[in-house]
Parts: structure tokens; C-alpha cells; sequence
């Protein structure tokens, strides 16, 4: 026979998290992080007009950091390494793995465009060499040679990299470099917290029936029994 859960009033819950102190100031730090990690540069130099808090990073730098992201969201690679280089030379120098994502995804754009003998130059000089000293950027440089075995590149087993997802998963690694590389967390804090409710809620659910946050966007409490339809 199971454990009866305990039943939790709406009145005795609003009243627990009423007890619960957070401050204003520790509310619009997480609203920052999440302006400046995500790149909302306009927003954030609103919020920090409005509300006084200041970004720990300058806010220049987001709108830097932003032209990177579209640069590689529009293929343009060159015109990407040149905007990494001048927001920090270190960023490259130092995360040859990184430098790597950003060739191969240099290749794949010739071979997007058609271009098979420049591909296959820049293959063989620029990326080989550097296969020689990695098994792994090998295996992947051999990979995206293969889509020149195929007329049509996008029936290669591979033809996965010619994806607009590969750009943005290339962008994403990044923008990930240049926030460390200015002591910024990689990732916002506000969707991990998001998650941590999610998990905690799941837990309680095993322990007792409570108005629960069923619609993170609107964060309106329903009573166990509607959330339970």
C-alpha cells in the first residue's frame, strides 16, 4: 500500500514562498547575466539605465562579439577570425582546437559554394598539416573531404555539415571563447535555474500535491488538481 502524499494548500504555499527573501539587486543581476550572455546589447544598456546594474563586462564588447556570431551565421569565416583577432588575438592563439572548428568550417563554405579546387588547396595547406599533429582533426578533416566524393554534397553520409545548424554549432563554441575569454560564464544563469525549478518540482511531485508552476513564462501557480489535467 502507498504512502498517501501530503496534500499543501495554496494559501500555507503562497505563504511559505512569501517567507522567502530575495533581493531586488540579486533578481537584476540574473536579468543582466542573461542580457549580456545572450548578446542583447540594447536591452541591456536600457536595463542598466533603468534599474542601476552594471554588466561585468563592457557593453561594447557584446556588440563585438555579436558581428562575430553573424559573420559565421553567414559564412563568413574570414571576416570572423579577423573580428576574433581584434577583440583578442589570445582567443585563437591559445584554443588551437578552436581554430580548427573555425577552418573546417571555412572548408565546408567552399564547398558549399561550388569552389573544389580552392576546397582542396586549402585542405591540403592549411588543414593536413595540422591532421598530421591530431588524429582527431584529422578524422574530421577526412570527413568533410568526403563531401567532395558526391556530385550532390547533400547525399554525402556526412552532408550533415553542410547544415545552417554546423554554422550555428560553430558560432555557439565561439561565442563561448570570447565570454571566457572575459571571465563571463559561457552559459546564462537564468535557464539553469529555470531547469533547477523544473527538477525540484519533479522531486516534490513523488512527496505531495501543491499548486504547482506549470507555465515557466507566465509563472502563474495552479492548484494540484488543475495541473493534474
Amino acid at each position: 500500500m502507498g504512502t498517501s502524499k501530503r496534500v499543501i494548500t495554496r494559501e500555507e504555499w503562497e505563504k511559505r514562498l512569501n517567507e522567502v527573501n530575495i533581493r531586488k539587486e540579486d533578481m537584476n543581476k540574473l536579468v543582466m547575466n542573461y542580457l549580456v550572455t545572450e548578446g542583447y546589447v540594447e536591452a541591456a544598456e536600457r536595463f542598466k539605465m533603468e534599474s542601476g546594474t552594471e554588466p561585468l563586462v563592457d557593453l561594447a564588447s557584446i556588440t563585438e562579439r555579436m558581428a562575430v556570431k553573424k559573420a559565421l551565421h553567414s559564412g563568413d569565416i574570414e571576416d570572423a577570425i579577423e573580428k576574433v583577432n581584434d577583440l583578442n588575438p589570445e582567443i585563437l592563439d591559445t584554443n588551437p582546437q578552436l581554430f580548427f572548428l573555425l577552418q573546417q568550417q571555412k572548408l565546408i563554405e567552399l564547398i558549399r559554394n561550388g569552389k573544389t579546387e580552392e576546397a582542396l588547396e586549402f585542405a591540403q595547406e592549411e588543414l593536413a598539416p595540422r591532421g598530421e599533429e591530431n588524429q582527431s582533426f584529422l578524422e574530421e578533416l577526412e570527413k568533410t573531404v568526403a563531401l567532395l566524393a558526391f556530385e550532390n554534397a547533400a547525399d554525402c553520409p556526412v552532408g550533415g555539415l553542410l547544415d545552417i545548424s554546423q554554422r550555428l554549432k560553430t558560432a555557439n563554441e565561439v561565442n563561448a571563447a570570447i565570454l571566457t575569454s572575459q571571465n563571463h560564464e559561457k552559459d546564462p544563469k537564468l535557464p539553469s535555474l529555470l531547469k533547477m525549478l523544473v527538477w525540484a518540482q519533479s522531486q516534490l511531485d513523488e512527496k505531495a500535491l501543491y499548486p504547482h508552476i506549470k507555465d515557466l513564462s507566465t509563472g502563474v501557480l495552479e492548484d494540484h488538481s488543475a495541473s493534474k489535467k
